[in-house]
């Protein structure tokens, strides 16, 4: 054998003992140690943050409407969702028109008379987030502004005080990410969970 052929022949055992190596450490070893500390640390997290009963996970929204597409009065209702046929997590992703679109300020302009009318206010009073659509389509969360709004709503509809509600309310609320990032802000079904456990208990 020529020392040409050796040298081919000691390369090519280096590489392939190389690559098993490294595929058990980085590829084995890694994931394992990287997947124990998720479960031992934020369990939770690392298993999808679903919430009990099955209900779904609390990262991705829900639609809380009967099979016609309207809004159960006595749920707090969502934001808009762009995400297939809403909230679709195959399908994520917004409408990706811009804000002078046409088709998009006419939708926004019937949004806001829809929910006017549903919460009886001004549309001038709906929120912003009440009206547009998350970039993703999934967005679980709601500002405070627009969970506020709906408190007569949803009291009226569960034959509730609205002092409790909005008690209610105002206990989920989820401060700035790190205390400065992002808005204030509500997870929605958290929240219609927590109503429907107040109301069986």
């Amino acid at each position: 054998m020529s020392s040409t052929t050796r040298t081919t022949v000691r390369t090519a055992g280096v590489a392939v003992r190389a690559m098993l190596v490294l595929t058990l450490v980085l590829g084995v070893g890694y994931t394992l140690l990287v997947t124990g500390i998720g479960q031992l640390i934020l369990p939770t997290q690392a298993n999808g943050s679903l919430l009990p009963g099955d209900r779904g996970s609390a990262l991705i929204g829900q639609s809380f409407t009967d099979a016609e597409g309207d809004a159960l009065p006595e749920y707090f209702q969502s934001r808009p969702s762009a995400a297939g046929d809403g909230y679709d997590g195959a399908s994520s992703g917004g409408s990706n028109l811009g804000p002078e679109n046409p088709d998009l300020v006419a939708e926004i302009a019937a949004r806001k008379t829809e929910i006017a009318a549903r919460e009886g206010v001004d549309p001038s009073a709906v929120p912003a987030d009440a009206v547009t659509a998350s970039g993703s389509g999934l967005d679980p969360h709601i500002s405070v502004a627009y969970a506020l709004l709906q408190v007569p709503r949803v009291a009226a509809a569960r034959d509730l005080p609205e002092d409790e509600v909005r008690a209610l309310v105002e206990s989920r609320i989820q401060g700035r990410d790190l205390g400065f990032l992002g808005e204030e802000r509500i997870n929605v079904a958290e929240l219609n969970l927590a109503l429907d456990d107040r109301e069986g208990a």
